[in-house]
């Protein structure tokens, strides 16, 4: 059993320093979020997803408010990941095309698009939600797909994409050796790799899913204003490759400036690549060396996205790694709330916030972070579900049979 702490930390002092950030500048201009949601508008079954308050547990953990953004219910997907390959597609296209910017969803989805762009087929590596999100997307525009995965991704995820109409590739290794195979099929066949991460001379796409990821937040910030909360005070994000955890930065760096929320990446203990580049403190970006061997499927990354990596150097306060059962902890928490507050259906990806959240607020060893984050009962504290049980066994395993306990050293809950 795993008996390590819930919890560790790295600051990053340069967080201070960045005001404004020329990385946010040039891979977030300000209007970026607007674009992704204008687009995303268009498409048809958008709805806004809802943004859920914990109240009972705030108070209970010495908080003013858990909010969580729960992206478990994005276009009937179960995940946030289609907004940022949906809206990669539409740029690739548009740009493709050399068309104007009143280019639009229903112009992406025509018969004319189709058959200028005949034999169009695009590409990914994934964990599953990524893939499933590029490979909806490519059907419902009249596309093929092919999407890579490795080999422990689960087979209800691999199904999942199946379901899609893509054809699902299983390599050995980890995910970034599906993302360099892909790579290389990609050019060898001629087919469109849309990727959540980037390499010297592929910035353009990567960079257009982190936009596109921007609807979230820009959502959230709505919802929040509409309960008269003007923004939160923190925000936690979970991280693989950092793609999502740099657009939330962004986004919040675009809107406050030096007066943003505090901003904390939270990763798996056993690929915590983020946190590892942080900790070596010569401001590159670092491979996670071990076997990536985490529940938190969607956050098992190596190596990471170099533009995430740039932004999150600039704007996140704190870089957290967390072991599995703080994710399992995350999941039955969520599931079986405090009376009065809603219930959310997590995976493990999507839960690693509230349970790194929970042991932060409520373990004594964690009182110099709390402390330095200013995490007290002024505060209002943003998350993001950013998926339902997409491994629907796993999910069962953890939530109904008590899988990933958390160690008896560290269940005690100060009130």
């Amino acid at each position: 059993m795993n008996t390590a702490s819930p919890v560790t930390w790295v600051m990053n002092p340069r967080s201070t320093e960045t005001h404004p950030s020329a990385n946010v500048a040039r891979y977030f201009p300000a209007a970026s979020a607007a674009d992704a949601l204008r687009y995303h508008l268009q498409m048809p079954g958008y709805r806004m997803t809802p943004l859920k308050g914990l109240t009972r547990l705030a108070g209970m953990l010495g908080l003013g408010g858990i909010w969580v953004k729960d992206e478990a219910e994005r276009f009937d997907l179960g995940s946030f990941k289609v907004l940022g390959g949906s809206f990669a597609i539409f740029r690739h296209i548009r740009e493709r095309l050399g068309a104007s910017a009143s280019f639009t969803h229903a112009d992406l989805a025509s018969d004319a698009v189709r058959k200028q762009l005949e034999g169009l087929t695009f590409a990914a590596a994934t964990d599953g939600n990524h893939g499933r999100g590029v490979a909806w997307t490519a059907r419902q525009i009249g596309f093929g797909s092919v999407i890579y995965v490795h080999w422990r991704t689960s087979r209800s995820r691999i199904e999942a994409i199946e379901r899609t109409g893509a054809k699902v590739v299983i390599i050995d290794g980890t995910y970034d050796d599906a993302v360099r195979q892909v790579v290389r099929d990609a050019d060898e066949n001629g087919w469109q790799v849309i990727s959540d991460t980037a390499w010297p001379g592929y910035e353009d796409i990567p960079t257009w899913v982190m936009q596109g990821y921007g609807t979230i937040f820009l959502e959230a910030q709505q919802q929040l204003v509409a309960v008269g909360s003007l923004r939160p005070t923190h925000v936690f994000m979970q991280a693989g490759v950092g793609s999502l955890a740099a657009s939330a930065s962004a986004f919040y760096a675009n809107l406050f400036g030096a007066s943003r929320p505090r901003f904390v990446v939270v990763e798996p203990d056993r690929a915590a690549c983020l946190f590892g580049s942080m900790e070596a403190g010569d401001g590159q970006a670092h491979p996670f060396p071990g076997g990536l061997d985490t529940i938190m499927a969607g956050l098992a990354c190596g190596e990471p996205n170099p533009i995430a990596w740039q932004v999150l150097r600039d704007t996140a306060d704190a870089f957290v790694k967390s072991p599995d059962y703080v994710a399992g902890k995350g999941m039955r928490v969520f599931g079986m709330p405090l009376a009065g507050d809603p219930a959310v259906v997590s995976g493990e990806s999507g839960a690693v916030t509230l349970g790194a959240l929970m042991f932060i607020m409520t373990r004594e060893e964690c009182r110099p972070l709390r402390e330095r984050l200013s995490l007290d009962r002024g505060s209002q504290v943003l998350l993001v579900n950013t998926e339902h049980n997409t491994d629907p066994d796993h999910f069962r395993q953890v939530v109904w049979e008590g899988g990933e306990p958390v160690p008896p050293a560290y269940r005690a809950v100060r009130p």
